[in-house]
């Protein structure tokens, strides 16, 4: 079973208008490496969902399984099959 990673609309139009999208847990272990894939796969969303180091940006939260990455091992944080990883990018408005 693979890792699902759930994509808001505004991010959703760089993966070709992909809401979900899907990532194998053997080839990518960790929440920083499914990233990885996902952005293999679309280039576009690299520069909005971290630094150029290569870490999360402050203002974009992930959450694995419902839980906050930041408090359970940031990009580190482990995956296995079924998992869920949902992105969501900070919106301001006024």
């Amino acid at each position: 079973m693979p890792i699902t990673v759930n994509l808001p609309t505004i991010l959703s139009k760089l993966a070709d208008g992909a809401r979900v999208v899907e990532a194998d847990a053997s080839a990518a272990p960790t929440v920083g490496a499914v990233v990885d894939h996902l952005v293999d796969r679309y280039p576009g969303l690299g520069p909005r969902l971290r630094d150029d180091g290569g870490q999360p940006y402050p203002f974009v939260t992930f959450y694995l399984n419902d839980d906050d990455i930041r408090f359970n091992g940031g990009f580190a944080a482990a995956v296995q099959d079924g998992d869920e990883v949902t992105i969501v990018p900070a919106i301001a408005g006024g």
